[in-house]
């Protein structure tokens, strides 16, 4: 074996429960290059970009670099195309992949990748509710003709971060009608949805409810109403419930929650009011800042206990982790990609590399990608 493939070795084979593998689902998305001309496979050129991405490649031009310094062993697992001549398998050029990428369908790309990592996720046990955070992420390098900022709404997994859809919002004001799309074509049913005040909306509630799923919504100061009507709740005669305690990143937090049923609330299905308070010492400055949220949600306390919400209402932050991912370790606001779905496309390779890597651990990573390949 190659030294180059040395860190490859540790990886376990794929099982039959992770199939089909990610060249087969990626052969289900249309190529939109003119057949005249093809050279290399469209699936060999996707599998690529999504194991150049995993390595840490940030551009095109890396990915390109990447693809042409790869062993004939990992370039055959990938499907990359095959001299007739020689026998060698042939790496794409950065001009050949910044096409592909320039007119790929960003929507197809990313159900198909949703979808496979999806089908990765392991079976949430009977006691564990599934949670899906929806949020939104600007990529500031790049913008489009007249200033335009890309804006994505996804909806990410809280256990495993896998993106199961994304969509393009033309501008951040119009999140709030995007609210659906990415929620689709996903198994709703029994699902827990979380989301922050932008989306604390009757509408999503109407949505997310005739789909089977619940929610945890944020009450700010778009639902006035509302709000009034959840602070005059007898907040000080309810008994705290909840109380966890955390230390990390220079600060230490505790975080107290205190749920009660409620009845004639201004909003869609609501079942249960929520108050969360957060105490949150600076290990540094020792500065104290405390913290009150209120939540509304449409699950009964028999369906969630307070500890359960509180935990539901943390695993919203997972979609923060994987966006902060994005930014530092995969330089995401930094590249400027402007060109067609370019932009898109990476942030859908960057979405699936952190699950694997979390998956799987650094070492096997990109392993685990070629093997599942196949």
């Amino acid at each position: 074996m190659p030294a180059a493939l040395d860190q490859l070795a540790p990886a376990s084979p794929p099982t039959v429960q992770e199939c089909p593998g990610l060249l087969a689902c990626l052969a289900t998305v249309g190529d939109p290059r003119d057949p005249r001309g093809r050279l290399h496979p469209l699936v060999g050129v996707l599998a690529i970009c999504a194991a150049a991405v995993l390595t840490g490649a940030t551009s095109l031009l890396a990915i390109s670099e990447w693809a042409a310094d790869a062993p004939q062993q990992v370039l055959a697992r990938l499907g990359a195309r095959r001299d007739p001549f020689t026998g060698r398998r042939l790496a794409p050029c950065e001009t050949t992949i910044r096409r592909v990428l320039t007119q790929i369908d960003g929507d197809v790309l990313d159900w198909v990748v949703g979808g496979w990592l999806s089908a990765r996720r392991p079976q949430a046990g009977e006691k564990m509710l599934r949670a899906i955070a929806v949020d939104g992420k600007s990529l500031r390098g790049a913008a489009r003709a007249h200033d335009r900022k890309i804006y994505l709404l996804a909806a990410v997994d809280h256990a495993t971060s896998v993106v199961l859809g994304q969509v393009d919002v033309e501008t951040k004001t119009n999140e709030i009608t995007c609210f659906q799309p990415p929620l689709d074509g996903i198994d709703m049913a029994g699902a827990v949805v979380t989301s922050d005040a932008m989306h604390t909306q009757r509408e999503h509630a109407d949505y997310l409810r005739g789909r089977g799923a619940h929610y945890i919504v944020i009450v700010k100061g778009n639902q006035k109403k509302l709000r009034k009507q959840m602070k005059s709740l007898p907040w000080k005669q309810i008994p705290l419930q909840n109380r966890t305690t955390e230390k990390g990143h220079g600060r230490g937090e505790i975080r107290r929650i205190k749920v009660c049923t409620v009845a004639g609330l201004l909003f869609s299905w609501a079942a249960q009011g929520i108050e969360l308070k957060r105490r949150r010492v600076n290990r540094r400055t020792e500065k104290i800042s405390i913290k009150t949220v209120c939540a509304v949600t449409s699950l009964s306390a028999d369906q969630a206990t307070p500890a359960q919400l509180a935990s539901l209402i943390r695993g919203h932050w997972s979609v923060e982790a994987l966006h902060h991912v994005r930014d530092t370790t995969f330089a995401e606001d930094a590249s400027q990609l402007r060109t067609g779905n370019e932009p898109r496309a990476m942030a859908t390779w960057r979405n699936g590399a952190f699950p694997v890597i979390v998956d799987t651990g650094c070492h096997a990573a990109v392993a685990s990608v070629v093997d599942r390949c196949s």
